[in-house]
């Protein structure tokens, strides 16, 4: 599991949310999951 960073882009891991809750590469405050794209399903 890992985070995306909103400022940079960059995916932060799970490891590193559990000390302090910053990206790594810029320092940004808001880290957000990943989430996969959904599957749409036409109706009958």
């Amino acid at each position: 599991m890992y985070y995306i960073c909103f400022d940079c882009g960059k995916k932060v891991e799970d490891e590193y949310t559990k000390v302090k809750i910053r990206c790594p590469y810029c320092g940004g405050k808001v880290l957000y999951k990943d989430r996969r794209k959904t599957v749409t399903v036409k109706a009958r």
